[in-house]
């Protein structure tokens, strides 16, 4: 695994943002390899272990891998200095757990939390481009145009969006409303968001089904279950 700037693996790590990490650094409280490192720009690794006021937070020697149905109105982070509700508000509180990626507040559905940073890295790294499935619920109909442009890309504010996949449509009369099942092959922030914003479409309600293959399965919003080893390494092979 190539070397990352220090405090970026330890914001990566669900331990501080990026400029709180910086603080940490400069006050002594992190070590690499038993050295304390007090200076911006150091460069390490996964494989190195590295460690926050005496807490290692990559290296552990048993890995934790969960997945959970985001409720909406819950924040995508390890902790909010505001008080609101996270996803670690979800998950077993006896290990130290980082969400996987981000899912926006308003978006339900599958996001993966676990104590391995390497995999963390190899789910999230643009190179890779793991697929993530949604479950789109839009007013109106979704027209051939329409259909169109997500699956030839669109050009939002920073660059061209990937081709999507459109798996399945269907119209419920009834509710005036379009169920768009897509599959999308980056991470950009609000990407499925800003996709149907830039189609002039209401989005009522957005849910990510799918991470790779790994789906809900009917797990209730809220829920957790851990991953099983055999979906992990499976996770895995999809980036080699």
């Amino acid at each position: 695994m190539s070397n990352q700037r220090l405090h970026k693996l330890i914001a990566q790590a669900g331990v501080a943002s990026l400029r709180k990490a910086e603080a940490m650094i400069l006050e002594g409280r992190v070590k690499v390899n038993g050295e304390t490192i007090n200076t911006l720009g150091y460069m390490a690794s996964h494989s190195d272990t590295i460690s926050v006021d005496g807490m290692n937070i990559y290296g552990q020697t048993t890995f934790y891998y969960y997945l959970l149905n985001k409720p909406k109105n819950v924040l995508s982070t390890a902790s909010d200095d505001r008080g609101r509700a996270t996803v670690m508000d979800y998950v077993p509180k006896d290990v130290r757990l980082f969400p996987v990626g981000r899912l926006d507040k308003d978006t339900l559905g599958a996001l993966i939390l676990t104590n391995d940073g390497q995999f963390a890295n190899l789910m999230t790294h643009p190179k890779y481009e793991v697929s993530k499935t949604y479950e789109a619920i839009i007013l109106g109909t979704l027209t051939k145009a329409m259909s169109d442009k997500l699956t030839n890309g669109i050009m939002l504010d920073d660059g061209m969006t990937q081709p999507a996949t459109i798996n399945f449509t269907q119209f419920q009369k009834e509710k005036g409303t379009t169920i768009v099942s897509l599959t999308i092959h980056e991470g950009k922030n609000r990407i499925v968001r800003r996709m149907f914003e830039a189609l002039n479409v209401n989005l009522v309600k957005l849910t990510r089904t799918h991470i790779g293959f790994l789906g809900l399965d009917g797990l209730p919003v809220g829920h957790v279950r851990v991953i099983k080893p055999f979906e992990v390494k499976k996770l895995k092979a999809l980036v080699k």
